[in-house]
């Protein structure tokens, strides 16, 4: 099909835009085709059976359909068969007819371009001739050079004598870039046209042969890796045959080299030790199974930091800075632990270091939840020194403080060794934690060892058994945690220090949620301060009825569920943008209250008295209740309770008894049980009849709760003497203290955890022993004194006047 068949050029003609490549004439290609102008470019061609130019677009406005983006040269064709596809798209053969050049375009749909046929200049025959011969001895050239070149190309181009169709021959196969190609396809010049395909063919040349030199030098490299690697594992397999191995040679000499760099720290003993287990993993075939254990030691010996210390000098005004920073109120643990430091820091001012090493372990002392462990945390962050934990609670195996001897399958150093390991430093700051948790069985008992640990004396040799030599823990500073001293064996209480560290108040629990605790969870939930409202009385009512804890480990929880729940409220509704929570809404976010202490009984009644207890978890108010029944006198007691608080029951008993002999404390004769003849003939019955002819139960709830401690024997007296006596008990009074057989009230300990639990359940007064009242009553918090009457009791008659409604 001739272009003559058509109507004269200039013509205007659908324009069809193709992204990837110039087409030339008198070739025959599928286009597959899904931009829509083009489509529709193909249809109407078609349809009114007129010719088509296809352009191709220039780099980066494939998309586009605008003036300048596309060549202005292209291929005048017509289509020869349209097939439809998938997704909208069409696949065309198209047959171009010759080169024409886009002088005008209408952007319609579909698009429409003025185009006229290129015409070619062309030169003499000679001179043509000449520079195909050239062209055709490059093209050899690049075929040779590149496998992917058609091998029917040059063949064809040699029994063709028409230039052009030469050219365009050759440079539809050329791969070059988009502007390269234009300057080619619209060249009008056949012997400029073909001088510089050979241009682009010699660069081509050029290109593939640096590329046959780059692969050849990979290949060769390859090669020589490939035959480097077989004969190193040649004259591995030779030396294994041999028993010499150049790895484990070196391995050796990296032993002995980190060996010697410690040398002058270590002590003589474990020095020598590991020089000599060095020299026996030298002599060891490296496969036997005794050699891997061997290495393992070595390694784990080399790993200690000896002569490793943090250099920061110790500073008293950066560890108050800390923990103030850290923690609100504590202000007698926080004098404390800087009095600790500054005796260390005046030893180190004036170098006597010998005795900067022998001082007493602190041990923190409270419940769960009041910064015990935090407080070391902070004197490692003021310290600089690396922060390394021991939890000893459940710990029964002697073992894991002290190593395995490296006889025992899984050998390995006790936890201290482990800890400088990894603290990489010979001073870290070492928290034994739970050290009342202690436990002792067939194993051995750690309590022991904690002695040696622990003891200034013995601490600078302690030997590990898997080391099997002495080393020295005396640059550490100890610190340990406990919430029961009770629990602590003597003589490892006697190693130690103890910071006592009792329970927040409601007030100090507010300061240390709204300056801590609110800050720190609202950062780890992503969120703004100004996102969330939370006022004084929300913070309040949280502490008193969601929390039942003496420290704010549980506090922080609750606050953690708060603003979970507000994440997620922001999240899904993006119109909110603050979230008040306040005692009204409080519902939605958290559970039903828990109340922590029942607060103080309204009425006053006969037989219930309050009386303090302390707990793990701080104090408690307990609620003792007696009864009496028709009977001959006998005492029972319930409510799970231990030996101690037994016999205390037993002694309150007989001391009540005696006041009632002794007139102190007065019975009504109504309310004694009368035999017939006594009520027939009305005789006045004496007052110890009472407690003989009626049974007293007594009962501290809850039954579930094991209770014990000495502290309870003046609520358990004033119980039975209200329920004898028919005398109802203050409601608004709680107490504590032990009595003797005599009524004198000895003293208690854990005050102010028990004035603490008072003052949450809203009593007006406190009993007290004299002795707690003298020694102890400046540790009580200012709010609590304010808030309630506490008054000090000798005996148990000061008891009787006090709480008794007379």
């Amino acid at each position: 099909m001739e272009l003559e068949n058509y109507d004269e050029f200039p013509q205007t003609i659908p324009l069809i835009i193709e992204d990837e490549i110039f087409l030339y004439p008198f070739m025959i290609a599928p286009l597959f085709l899904s931009n829509q102008e083009n489509i529709k470019a193909v249809e109407y061609a078609m349809e009114h059976n007129t010719l088509v130019v296809v352009a191709v677009s220039k780099q980066g406005k494939e998309d586009k359909r605008e003036e300048d983006s596309f060549y202005d040269v292209g291929v005048i064709g017509n289509i020869m068969r349209k097939v439809s596809l998938p997704d909208g798209k069409i696949k065309v053969l198209f047959q171009g007819l010759a080169k024409g050049r886009i002088n005008d375009f209408a952007i319609e749909q579909p698009l429409f371009a003025k185009v006229d046929i290129l015409e070619n200049e062309v030169s003499s025959d000679e001179s043509i001739k000449s520079v195909i011969d050239v062209l055709i001895e490059n093209v050899k050239k690049l075929s040779k050079l590149n496998t992917k070149f058609p091998a029917d190309l040059i063949k064809t181009i040699e029994e063709n004598d028409d230039a052009t169709r030469i050219a365009d021959l050759i440079s539809s196969v050329l791969k070059v870039k988009k502007d390269e190609a234009y300057k080619l396809f619209s060249q009008t010049s056949v012997e400029q046209r073909l001088l510089d395909i050979i241009e682009v063919i010699k660069k081509e040349i050029e290109s593939f042969k640096i590329q046959k030199e780059i692969t050849q030098k990979v290949n060769s490299k390859i090669e020589k890796t490939h035959k480097d690697y077989f004969l190193k594992e040649q004259i591995k397999a030779i030396q294994k045959e041999l028993g010499a191995d150049n790895q484990k040679d070196e391995e050796i000499k990296s032993y002995k080299k980190r060996l010697k760099k410690i040398k002058k720290f270590m002590d003589k003993e474990g020095y020598k030790e590991t020089k000599k287990q060095i020299e026996k993993l030298s002599r060891m075939n490296p496969d036997s199974p005794d050699a891997s254990l061997l290495q393992t030691y070595v390694e784990q010996v080399l790993d200690i930091p000896f002569g490793q210390y943090a250099d920061e000098k110790i500073s008293v005004a950066a560890v108050e800075e800390q923990l103030n920073k850290d923690h609100y109120s504590l202000k007698k643990p926080k004098e404390r632990i800087s009095e600790y430091f500054a005796v260390k820091q005046m030893l180190e001012q004036r170098n006597l270091e010998d005795l900067k090493s022998k001082g007493t372990v602190l041990c923190f002392v409270g419940p769960p939840g009041v910064g015990k462990t935090s407080l070391a945390n902070s004197i490692s962050k003021a310290l600089q020194r690396p922060l390394v934990r021991v939890a000893l609670g459940g710990m029964e195996d002697v073992n894991e403080l002290r190593g395995h001897r490296r006889t025992y399958v899984g050998a390995m150093p006790g936890r201290l060794v482990k800890g400088l390991i990894d603290a990489k430093k010979m001073n870290p700051v070492m928290v034994l934690d739970e050290i009342d948790k202690l436990g002792a069985n067939h194993r051995g008992d750690p309590t022991a060892v904690m002695l040696e640990i622990l003891d200034p004396e013995q601490n600078h040799e302690f030997r590990d058994l898997y080391l099997n030599f002495p080393i020295d823990l005396s640059q550490i500073i100890f610190v340990s945690t406990a919430n029961d001293v009770r629990r602590i064996p003597a003589p490892l209480r006697d190693r130690m220090e103890f910071i006592e560290i009792s329970s927040y108040t409601p007030n100090e629990k507010y300061h240390i949620a709204k300056d801590y605790l609110i800050p720190q969870e609202l950062e780890k939930h992503g969120l703004k301060r100004s996102e969330v409202a939370l006022s004084k009385t929300t913070i309040d009512l949280i502490i008193s009825k969601y929390t039942r804890e003496a420290g704010v480990r549980n506090l922080r929880r609750v606050f953690a569920k708060l603003f979970r729940k507000v994440v997620r409220q922001i999240l899904m509704d993006d119109s909110i943008k603050k979230v008040s929570i306040n005692t009204k809404n409080i519902k939605e976010y958290l559970d039903n209250p828990i109340f922590e202490i029942d607060p103080a009984d309204k009425k006053n009644s006969i037989g219930i008295a309050n009386g303090l207890a302390w707990t793990s978890v701080g104090g408690d108010v307990l609620k003792t209740e007696a009864i009496k029944l028709k009977g001959k006198g006998i005492l029972s007691v319930t409510g799970n309770l231990g030996e101690v608080m037994k016999e205390s029951s037993r002694i309150s008993y007989s001391v009540v008894k005696v006041l009632i002999d002794n007139g102190a404390l007065l019975i009504d004769n109504e309310i004694i049980p009368k035999f017939p003849k006594e009520e027939e003939e009305k005789i006045i019955v004496n007052p110890s009849e009472v407690y003989k002819r009626y049974d007293i139960h007594l009962h501290i709830p809850e039954g579930a709760t094991p209770k014990d401690g000495p502290s309870a024997g003046i609520t358990m007296a004033l119980t039975i003497a209200s329920v004898l006596s028919e005398k109802a008990i203050k409601s608004d009074v709680a107490m504590t203290g032990e009595l003797t057989l005599s009524g004198k009230v000895l003293p208690i300990g854990g005050l102010k955890e028990k004035l603490i639990a008072a003052y949450k359940a809203k009593m007006k007064k406190a009993l007290i022993p004299r002795k707690n009242f003298e020694r102890d009553l400046d540790e009580i918090p200012d709010e609590v004194k304010d808030a309630m009457e506490i008054k000090p009791v000798d005996v148990i008659e000061d008891v009787l006047k006090e709480a008794l409604v007379l």
